[in-house]
């Protein structure tokens, strides 16, 4: 792993708190998301206990956008009239103070969606969460990667990472083996998950739902992507031990996101500086 100085120690206490906040709040979330992913990302957030609307329509994204707890932008299938609500919705996000999340799939070699995460990139999201040949792309320093699938390693990317944040101002998530979270200052790696996430369609993009689900409730956004993986991990984890195969880990992985609690949480989170 490249070397992230200063690193940072997060408290597993702080973690439960956010978790316990989002079960308490219900927050609204809008998913400007990829067609192949609709269903499993709203079953996601109702199970960890968010409340998602699946608004991209142009002339109500950014109305809505106003009034979400917090919005994704997702870039898996931007055909034209999302693209347009997109915008329409960062727009009215940053004017509304809306936290926002960013998830730039399979950029690099497809140039219209490459453009997009740029120009998206630069609209101050509040958090960017990708893969590592991914974040390397909107880092000025990659070409992308197999589709939506990394070709460049985690600790490839760290110290890119590190800089796009300082650079856009985001918290960065770089998801693998083990995902890197840094704001440029702080950085914490989260362990545990399961190979059967990218096993099942919408593994990765539900996981930027997540995320937004928790930068809703909490005022430190690093704070919360650190919690929104580690409760990703946790219920990963808890879904691959009783499952056969992709199809049974899919729907044990919504039921774990649903039991998983704030104590459980704080004492699996796996976290290291």
């Amino acid at each position: 792993m490249d070397s992230i100085a200063p690193s940072f120690v997060v408290n597993p206490s702080e973690l439960a708190d956010c978790l316990s906040a989002l079960r308490a709040s219900t927050p609204l979330i809008q998913c400007i998301t990829n067609t192949v992913v609709t269903n499993f990302t709203a079953n996601v957030l109702l199970a960890a206990g968010a409340s998602p609307a699946m608004a991209d329509l142009p002339g109500e994204a950014g109305d809505f956008a106003a009034i979400a707890s917090a919005t994704l932008v997702n870039l898996g299938t931007p055909y034209a009239e999302q693209r347009t609500g997109a915008f329409e919705a960062v727009s009215a996000a940053n004017r509304a103070g809306t936290p926002w999340v960013l998830d730039p799939v399979a950029i690099g070699a497809l140039k219209l969606r490459t453009e997009m995460a740029f120009k998206l990139r630069d609209l101050t999201p509040t958090v960017i969460r990708g893969n590592a040949s991914e974040i390397l792309v909107l880092a000025d320093s990659g070409t992308g990667g197999r589709g939506v699938d990394a070709t460049d390693s985690v600790g490839t990317a760290a110290s890119h990472a590190r800089n796009l944040a300082l650079k856009s101002g985001a918290v960065i998530a770089v998801s693998g083996p083990q995902d890197l979270v840094t704001d440029g200052t702080r950085s914490v790696l989260v362990h545990g998950g399961s190979e059967l996430l990218t096993q099942v369609t919408g593994g990765g993009c539900a996981l930027g739902a997540i995320c937004a689900a928790f930068i809703a409730v909490h005022d430190d956004a690093f704070i919360a992507t650190v919690a929104a993986h580690a409760f990703y991990s946790a219920a990963a984890e808890r879904a691959a031990g009783i499952s056969n195969g992709p199809g049974s880990f899919a729907v044990n992985f919504i039921d774990a996101l649903h039991q998983i609690d704030a104590q459980e949480l704080k004492n699996k989170a796996v976290l290291s500086s």
